[in-house]
C-alpha cells in the first residue's frame, strides 16, 4: 500500500482547489481497505469529482479509492467491478466487448463507488438501474457483506448507503449485448451533446444542486441574473447556470459561499429550497 505525507491534493479533486492531506493511503486490496477504515477513520474519496475542499490542510488522513483499486472481471453480460475503476474505463471496457447499458456513463468523471454511493444518472437514467448486487464495508458493523438491488432502494440521487456508514468496494452490473457500432455511436453522440451544453473550459464538479421535482435549477438561476457571478474565484458558469467552475485560484470556502447566495435568491424568487448535491469536506 502507498502512503504519502503532505501530498497536494489539486489533482484529486475535479475543482483543482489547492489543499494538503498530511497523511494520503492509497490500498490495494480489501484487507488493506479495512484495515486503514477501522484503524485511521479516514476521508475517503473515489474520483473527487463530486466533492468540496473546505480546508488549508487536514490533519485527518485521506483514503483513496481509485486507479488503486480497480479492475473488471465479466461473466457475459453481467460485470462486477472494483469501486475504483474510472466510469471512462469501464464505459471503453464494455464497447470493446460489444455489451451496451454504459453508454450514458462515457466521459461523465468519476469512479464506480462515487457513482453508486450517488447513484449517479443523466437523461432520465441512473447507475443503479444497471445494479444488480453491492459489495461493502459497513464500517459500524466491522464486516464485509453484499445486498442484492431489492435491498438497496435506488432513488433520484440517493440509496440505503445514504444513511449507512459504508465502503463500496464492488458492483455487480446487468448489461446486454450489442453492437460496437451501435453502443459507439450513442457513446459519441452523449459526449457531443453534454459538450455541447456544460462548461468544459474551466474545472468544475459537475451540477452543484439536486434537481426539485418538476423544475429545473439551471434556468430558475439564469433568471436571477447569476450567470457570471463570482465570489473570487468561483463562478456561476456561463454556459450552464447549474454548474460552479473555478476560474483562478478559487477556495473551497468561495465555492461555499457562492452556493449559499444562490440557494438564497432561489428561495426569495422561487420559494424553493435547493439541496446540494456536492459533497462537501
Amino acid at each position: 500500500m502507498r502512503i504519502v505525507h503532505n501530498l497536494d491534493l489539486v489533482n484529486y479533486n475535479s475543482y483543482k482547489l489547492h489543499s494538503i492531506a498530511e497523511t494520503a493511503y492509497f490500498p490495494e486490496s480489501i484487507e488493506e481497505i479495512t484495515e486503514v477504515v477501522t484503524h485511521e477513520h479516514p476521508i475517503i474519496i473515489g474520483g473527487g469529482c463530486n466533492v468540496i475542499l473546505t480546508k488549508v490542510k487536514y490533519s485527518q488522513p485521506f483514503l483513496f479509492i481509485r486507479d488503486n483499486y480497480s479492475g473488471i472481471c465479466q461473466h457475459e453480460e453481467k460485470l462486477i467491478v472494483k469501486a475504483g475503476t474510472d466510469l471512462k474505463v469501464l464505459s471503453e471496457y464494455a464497447l470493446s466487448h460489444s455489451i451496451s447499458g454504459l453508454e450514458w456513463f462515457y466521459d461523465i468523471p468519476g469512479c464506480v463507488g462515487g457513482a453508486t454511493i450517488m447513484n449517479a444518472g443523466c437523461n432520465g437514467g441512473s447507475f443503479g438501474d444497471l445494479i444488480t448486487r453491492v459489495t461493502f464495508f459497513d464500517v459500524d458493523k466491522g464486516i464485509v457483506t453484499a445486498l442484492p438491488k431489492e435491498d438497496l432502494h435506488f432513488e433520484y440521487r440517493g440509496n440505503i448507503f445514504s444513511s449507512m456508514n459504508v465502503v463500496i468496494l464492488e458492483v455487480e452490473l446487468s448489461l446486454r449485448k450489442g453492437t460496437k457500432e451501435d453502443i459507439l455511436s450513442l457513446m459519441e453522440s452523449n459526449k457531443a451533446n453534454r459538450w455541447s451544453k456544460q462548461p468544459r473550459d474551466f474545472p468544475s464538479a459537475g451540477s452543484v444542486f439536486k434537481r426539485p421535482k418538476g423544475l429545473f435549477v439551471g434556468p430558475m438561476i439564469t433568471e436571477l441574473g447569476l450567470k457570471g457571478y463570482r465570489v473570487g474565484d468561483a463562478m456561476i458558469s456561463e454556459k450552464h447556470a447549474g454548474f460552479i467552475v473555478n476560474v483562478g485560484h478559487a477556495t473551497g470556502n468561495e465555492i461555499l459561499e457562492l452556493i449559499e447566495i444562490v440557494r438564497k435568491k432561489v428561495k426569495e424568487r422561487f420559494n424553493v429550497e435547493l439541496d446540494v448535491e456536492q459533497r462537501m469536506i
